[in-house]
């Protein structure tokens, strides 16, 4: 079906927001800034969003559904046993953060700079995206026989976002290496 004027300028909005929102975070950036980029007026911006809350959860959607979908088209890569499933996650991890001007992961980023507004919409998408990364993780290590799949994805997820975040922090890549030698001794 084709793209409508209307759909291109959303889409516009959406993409200069997320990497406005991204660079700079939820508070530091402006709408002006925002519709400027997207070269768009903001009447315009405000035409397709009722606020900046509700463009930065449209942001958090597009991320949400843009993140499982890149992390489920290599799901062959991550096939074998659990042991192989944590090497190929954690290396993945690495090789992200060894990225030019990485600054982690901009759902969790964003969930943290709201972190006093437990009801913002975009908060709502933060939990809604971290559960369906944890279903999937469950559902990869079910595959891999992990006897313990729902519990230990939940472990999963908490030393990758551990990792992340400590590597964002303090720039040592190695706590990828940390975090898969522990996830290995819990999967066992």
């Amino acid at each position: 079906m084709p793209r409508t004027s209307s759909d291109r300028t959303r889409r516009k909005i959406l993409d200069a927001a997320y990497e406005s929102f991204y660079a700079k975070g939820f508070t530091r950036s402006s709408v002006d800034e925002i519709a400027a980029m997207a070269g768009v007026t903001k009447r315009t911006l405000y035409n397709h969003f009722e606020s900046k809350d509700a463009l930065l959860a449209a942001v958090l959607e597009m991320q949400h559904s843009l993140s499982l979908s890149r992390i489920q088209k290599h799901q062959d890569r991550y096939s074998g046993n659990a042991d192989r499933f944590v090497t190929v996650l954690f290396d993945e991890l690495r090789k992200w953060s060894e990225k030019p001007r990485w600054t982690g992961s901009g759902i969790t980023r964003l969930a943290l700079e709201l972190a006093d507004l437990p009801g913002h919409p975009a908060r709502t998408m933060a939990r809604r995206h971290k559960a369906e990364v944890q279903g999937w993780l469950a559902s990869m290590l079910q595959r891999t026989g992990a006897p313990r799949a729902n519990r230990q994805a939940r472990e999963l997820q908490l030393l990758i976002e551990g990792a992340g975040i400590l590597m964002l922090i303090s720039g040592d890549r190695t706590y990828a290496d940390t975090g898969a030698a522990l996830a290995k001794r819990l999967l066992k």
